[in-house]
């Protein structure tokens, strides 16, 4: 019997979409050839949406997870509340970012509407599912041992 990771074509959005974050990463890793090109608003709001995603699977995850396996459950709530971190300051980095022309209302691109609105309402959705199941203490960043 072979093992589910090789035999098993499970999740196959799932790993197409951690395949397209490595070739992004490796790509972004190996830049120009000779300056690096800073993030833009739009990157990071495809940054948002992967991680606003990621967030929302975790707590179906967790949720389905915690009643036979309350400890697993456990842990995978605590990767939803960090996820939702990373995504508030993804957030916050997009709005200190100016604004570069055309992204900001560009119907073709964003049927939504204009980007720094889909990242609020997003950001604003994604918010209201981590507020109905965590307290303000446990939403503050982790202290980290090195206090420099």
């Amino acid at each position: 019997m072979s093992s589910p990771s090789t035999a098993d074509p499970a999740y196959p959005y799932l790993r197409a979409a951690t395949a397209g974050l490595r070739h992004h990463t490796a790509a972004v890793a190996a830049g120009p050839p000779l300056a690096p090109r800073p993030v833009d608003r739009v990157h990071l709001d495809t940054l948002h949406t992967h991680l606003t995603g990621l967030h929302l699977l975790l707590d179906q995850l967790a949720e389905a997870t915690r009643p036979p396996h309350p400890a697993a459950g456990r842990h995978l709530g605590t990767a939803h509340t960090r996820l939702w971190q990373a995504a508030t300051e993804v957030h916050s980095a997009f709005h200190l970012l100016p604004a570069s022309g055309t992204s900001e209302c560009d119907p073709d691109r964003l049927p939504d509407g204009p980007q720094v609105l889909t990242i609020c309402q997003r950001h604003l959705a994604a918010g209201h599912s981590i507020r109905r199941k965590t307290t303000p203490t446990d939403l503050r960043p982790p202290v980290t041992g090195c206090l420099r």
